[in-house]
């Protein structure tokens, strides 16, 4: 299973941006997937976590802000988020399971991508 992040960039404050992940490989068993972030010495966060059912599950910290939706015909997910703040600055990193369920332990997950660069910045 390969995994391709896009969509980061720099934003102000209070603005928006949309990632996409697209997968690829042996995409018939996947589940779940998943966004999570690190941030430069923090802990890696996952933030949502989404399965084929529609199942969705958010961290605290973005509720309300983002959401994570799927298309499954395209097998690729996505992450829009809105009113950023300067704390949501990380590596964002898309993730996928055969297991189910819209888990926010990293651990259950089985791939990863490569990430892209998200900065809230004035």
């Amino acid at each position: 299973v390969q995994l391709v992040e896009s969509g980061g960039g720099l934003v102000q404050p209070g603005g928006s941006l949309r990632l996409s992940c697209q997968a690829s490989g042996n995409i018939f068993s996947i589940y779940s997937m998943g966004w999570y972030r690190q941030a430069p010495g923090k802990q890696r966060e996952v933030v949502a976590g989404i399965t084929n059912g529609g199942s969705i599950n958010y961290v605290e910290s973005v509720k309300g802000r983002f959401a994570i939706s799927r298309d499954t015909a395209k097998n690729t997910v996505y992450l829009q988020m809105n009113s950023l703040k300067p704390e949501d600055t990380a590596v964002y990193y898309c993730a996928a399971t055969f297991k189910i369920g819209a888990s926010l332990d990293p651990q259950f997950y089985a791939y990863w991508g490569q990430g892209t660069q998200v900065t809230v910045s004035s």
